[in-house]
């Protein structure tokens, strides 16, 4: 007899939302407001598993390699939202973290039917990207059995590539094919089976943790300040001249005039006033030290 596959939580009836259709305004509000607030709990009990995927992925880093969110649906459009803010916020290349979501571009503003139901379609999106063994691999599904997902994870774990898993469902946690699981369980969802809702906050925070203490570990932030951001627009054009402002106590013009003899570069700037070197000198005092502004700075690379 084939056994069957475990029933997820994420697919399960929330008791307190079952007459939801009755309810008022407000009290719809409050019912989902009051679920949300299970969300960031959930989260905190996974720190150490979150922990020991940033440090994996650090490791990996450091050693030339990318990371790749894989999902479906809403999970896969979230992996995308977050690899796509990467490069404005931490100044990395588009490559560096990128987004596969079943059924490609299309379905990231409509579903596509039937995508997420074939692990050999995930597994050649894994080809297509050329995943190699210094690579980093993170399965999205809020139940955690995504065929899709699986079979990019079977991929990638053949190749050698690191492989992580967030899912908010506990019972199909042993079949899934990753070395590290992060599982915030926040139970069933107001209209049953919405994983956009509970589940979705909850893989967007740990989305959020993840890449963004990478990117702190890996030199992108001194202090809170987000010193290697790209200053595409006007909003982050002044960020970047209130950061060399702040960083350096300069006046606004000569904070501006010395961002623009650093071709934009916070970092470049800031070296530059603080170790009194020309621009290519800046940039040769931080690949000392690794891209750190804080030992650049010191002199301690």
């Amino acid at each position: 007899m084939k056994k069957r596959r475990p029933f997820p939580t994420t697919e399960k009836r929330n008791r307190s939302s079952e007459h939801i259709d009755e309810f008022s305004t407000l009290r719809i509000v409050d019912l989902i407001n009051a679920e949300d607030w299970l969300v960031a709990p959930a989260v905190a009990k996974q720190r150490r598993q979150i922990a020991a995927a940033i440090d994996v992925i650090v490791k990996r880093f450091r050693k030339g390699g990318r990371l790749f969110y894989v999902g479906a649906g809403t999970s896969g459009r979230l992996g995308v939202l977050d690899a796509s803010e990467c490069p404005p916020t931490f100044g990395v290349p588009p490559s560096l973290v990128q987004g596969i979501i079943a059924g490609g571009r299309r379905a990231l503003v409509q579903a596509v039917e039937g995508a997420e139901d074939f692990p050999a379609d995930g597994a050649e999106a894994i080809d297509k990207k050329r995943v190699r063994n210094t690579d980093v691999v993170v399965g999205l599904a809020a139940c955690g059995m995504t065929p899709y997902v699986h079979g990019a994870l079977k991929r990638a774990r053949k190749i050698g590539a690191a492989t992580i898993f967030i899912t908010c469902a506990p019972e199909p946690v042993r079949q899934i094919p990753a070395e590290t699981i992060i599982n915030p369980v926040v139970g069933p969802e107001v209209v049953t089976g919405s994983t956009r809702m509970k589940a979705g906050t909850a893989t967007k925070l740990v989305l959020n943790t993840i890449t963004t203490a990478v990117m702190i570990r890996l030199g992108k932030v001194y202090g809170n300040l987000m010193v290697d951001l790209m200053a595409t627009n006007e909003k982050l054009r002044d960020r970047s001249i209130r950061i060399v402002m702040e960083l350096t106590g300069l006046t606004r013009p000569r904070a501006r005039a010395l961002l623009a003899r650093a071709e934009g570069g916070v970092k470049t700037a800031v070296v530059m006033h603080f170790r009194r070197v020309d621009p290519a000198g800046a940039r040769r005092i931080l690949d000392a030290a690794g891209q750190s502004l804080r030992k650049a700075i010191e002199g301690t690379s």
